[in-house]
C-alpha cells in the first residue's frame, strides 16, 4: 500500500496532546530505523520528522518524488539540506513553538542553580538539614533580581528567553553572530555587546543558537575561562556548541557557579561522557536534562498542529509550504 505521508514520530504523540492528523490523508508511522522507511519514501508525497533524532542519510531521498519535509520542530540539522535543495525536496520546519516552554526551562534551571534547591534536597536526604542550610545562608545566594544575563543567540527563541528573565528582573545583554535586534533589544534594555564582553560580565549565560559551522564548539575552553568567577552556563539550544569536556573541566575547578545541560554533543549521551564523572560540589553545581526544555504538553501541541496544518497546505490544497528552510 502507498501511503501520502510517511511519520517518523508515533502517532501517540499527536493523540497525547489533543492532534487529530487529516482524515483525508493515509499515513504511515515509523520509527527511524524500521526497514520499510526507505521504500515507503519512493512513493510518499511527504515526510514527517522530529527535530530531535539521529542524522537522516541523504541518500534516503533518491529517487522520491516528496513534496515537503517537514520538520516538527525548530531545529533541520538531521538533514543535508543542500542535498534536498538539490533533489528539489522543499523542507520546512516550525520556528517559535517551543519558545515559552525554553523561556522557563531557562529562567528555572538557573534559579535551581542559584539557589542550589538540587544541591538542598541531596543533602537534607542525607540528614544535613542544619549544617547546609546555615552554609547556604553564610554563602549569601542571590536571586535572579539585578543580576546581568547574556543571552547568545538572539532569534525568536533568544528573545523570548529575554523576556522572562527580563519578568524576574534581572538585566540583559546579548551577542548574535546575525547582527543586533534593536527593537526587541530596546524594549527589554538589552544592550549588543560583543562575544567576550558578554562572557566575562554576565551573571548568567544562556545559549539559544543553532548548530551551524560558525557556531561549533562556539564556547571551548577559552571561552570558559573568560566567564566571571560563580557565573551559571545554561546550555538549551543545541549539542556540539558546548564543549562538554572543557565545561566539566571548568566546573571541577569550581571557577563557575553552575551550568544546566539539556543539549548533547552525541544523543543520548555516551557513558563516558565527562559530565557524568563529576564528583562532590562539582556534580551538585550541575543539572542535567534529556533534551527537554522545548518540551511541554502546549508546546507540543502548537508544534503539531503546524506541522499537519502545512502538510495540508501542500498535499491538499497546492499551496507552497510555510516556514521553508530550503528548496527550489
Amino acid at each position: 500500500m502507498n501511503f501520502d505521508v510517511v511519520c517518523l514520530r508515533p502517532e501517540a504523540d499527536f493523540e497525547r496532546v489533543g492532534v487529530t492528523p487529516p482524515a483525508n490523508l493515509s499515513i504511515a508511522y515509523r520509527g527511524p530505523h524500521d526497514s520499510d522507511v526507505a521504500s515507503l519514501l519512493q512513493h510518499a508525497r511527504a515526510l514527517i520528522i522530529p527535530a530531535v533524532g539521529p542524522r537522516l542519510p541523504a541518500d534516503l531521498f533518491n529517487g522520491t518524488a516528496l513534496k515537503l519535509v517537514q520538520v516538527t520542530g525548530a531545529g533541520v540539522d538531521r538533514l543535508d539540506l543542500a542535498a534536498l535543495q538539490g533533489l528539489g525536496i522543499p523542507v520546512a520546519n516550525v520556528p517559535g513553538g517551543s519558545n515559552s516552554a525554553v523561556a522557563e526551562y531557562a529562567v528555572t534551571a538557573s534559579s535551581v542553580l542559584l539557589r542550589r534547591f538540587g544541591w538542598a534536597d541531596s543533602e537534607l536526604r542525607q540528614g544535613n538539614y542544619v549544617a547546609f542550610r546555615a552554609r547556604m545562608v553564610e554563602d549569601n545566594l542571590a536571586g535572579l533580581e539585578g543580576l546581568l544575563v547574556g543571552i547568545i543567540g538572539f532569534g525568536t527563541v533568544g528573545m523570548s528567553v529575554g523576556r522572562a528573565f527580563y519578568a524576574a528582573g534581572a538585566r540583559l545583554c546579548y551577542f548574535d553572530p546575525a547582527g543586533p535586534n534593536r527593537r526587541t533589544a530596546a524594549e527589554l534594555g538589552a544592550r549588543a555587546v560583543f562575544l567576550d564582553e558578554l562572557l566575562s560580565h554576565s551573571d548568567v549565560v544562556t545559549l539559544h543558537l543553532p548548530l551551524v559551522a560558525a557556531t561549533r564548539n562556539l564556547i571551548g575552553r577559552e571561552q570558559l575561562a573568560r566567564m566571571k568567577p560563580g557565573a551559571l552556563l545554561i546550555q538549551a539550544s543545541r549539542g556540539g556548541i558546548v564543549d562538554e569536556a572543557a565545561l566539566a573541566e571548568r566546573l571541577a575547578s569550581g571557577d563557575l557557579g553552575g551550568a544546566a545541560v539539556d543539549v548533547y554533543s552525541t544523543e543520548p549521551p555516551a557513558s563516558d561522557n565527562p559530565l557524568f564523572a563529576l564528583k562532590g560540589e562539582a556534580a551538585h553545581r550541575l543539572l542535567l536534562t534529556p533534551h527537554i526544555a522545548g518540551v511541554t504538553r502546549q508546546s507540543w501541541a502548537f508544534l503539531f498542529r503546524s506541522t499537519w496544518n502545512n502538510i495540508e497546505r501542500v498535499l491538499l490544497r497546492g499551496e507552497a509550504p510555510l516556514n521553508q528552510v530550503s528548496g527550489v
